[in-house]
């Protein structure tokens, strides 16, 4: 994986995309790193994926990689994970191709491994149930098991998001009390700001800020089996509650992920 993810990056020079490159993907909202932290003080990046930017699949994955490095760039030294919060409103299967899907799988989990701490899918429609069906094969079931559903009528699925998240600070969107949302002109400043930040890290002679190979190559190599549970990393509170919302699935009473015993797979329940 380390030899893979050097050339990838050699390649692709994830560090020098800047926002020029991808400020039309950015328009829309579609995909922007969120204004605040959640509870453990983790980068959020939320994806909108019933506005996509563009039907462009090479920017759509670009401007994914250059959210991912600017959100690595702003982690604090004391993290080394993000939260992503994945809204399904307006979504359909025209939204998204499965091309892009198996991309983007294939870009976090084979070059930005362990940096996934928890993902939300909130309120995904039925007919999402049939999407996910054929992108499973593309996802590890490491990836699968940080992955959660919550519903804004479940009492269980909101109690988790206040658990997660600063309510005041949280787009409506995901059943919060922010009003504003994403404002392209704002964040177009932020991004700008942040791409002359990450010219400095260049310029002073560092390839990437935070170290990138500790936490997305190093820890991969350790093992060998990447499905081990050593290396499943979740945040306590929300493993707390999806353990006891497994009790209660079979009650009717909330959605979480359903594991196969066999084969690990997911299935959003209500």
């Amino acid at each position: 994986m380390l030899k893979s993810t050097i050339k990838w990056r050699f390649e692709f020079k994830p560090e020098k995309i800047q926002w020029d490159d991808i400020a039309q993907e950015a328009s829309t909202g579609t995909l922007y790193k969120a204004d605040y932290l959640d509870k453990q003080g983790r980068i959020v990046l939320v994806m909108r994926p019933g506005i996509q930017g563009t039907n462009s699949a090479t920017g759509q994955i670009k401007y994914l990689v250059y959210c991912l490095e600017n959100a690595i760039l702003n982690l604090s030294s004391n993290q080394e994970q993000m939260v992503w919060l994945i809204d399904f409103q307006g979504w359909s299967t025209s939204s998204i191709s499965l091309k892009v899907t198996k991309e983007t799988a294939q870009v976090l989990q084979d070059h930005y491994p362990e940096r996934l701490a928890f993902a939300i899918f909130y309120n995904p429609p039925k007919v999402f149930e049939s999407f996910l069906m054929m992108a499973k094969p593309f996802l590890e079931p490491s990836t699968q098991k940080k992955v959660t559903f919550a519903y804004p009528d479940n009492p269980r699925s909101c109690m988790v998001m206040e658990e997660l998240f600063d309510m005041n600070k949280l787009e409506t969107y995901f059943g919060g009390k922010n009003t504003v949302g994403f404002n392209y002109e704002t964040y177009a400043q932020k991004m700008k700001d942040d791409d002359k930040k990450m010219s400095n890290f260049i310029d002073s002679g560092c390839s990437s800020p935070n170290n990138y190979f500790s936490n997305d190559v190093s820890e991969s190599q350790l093992s060998d089996d990447n499905d081990s549970e050593d290396e499943i990393s979740c945040d306590e509170a929300v493993c707390s509650n999806l353990e006891e919302d497994n009790n209660q699935i079979k009650q009717g009473q909330i959605l979480c992920l359903q594991h196969d015993s066999k084969n690990e797979i997911l299935e959003p329940k209500r």
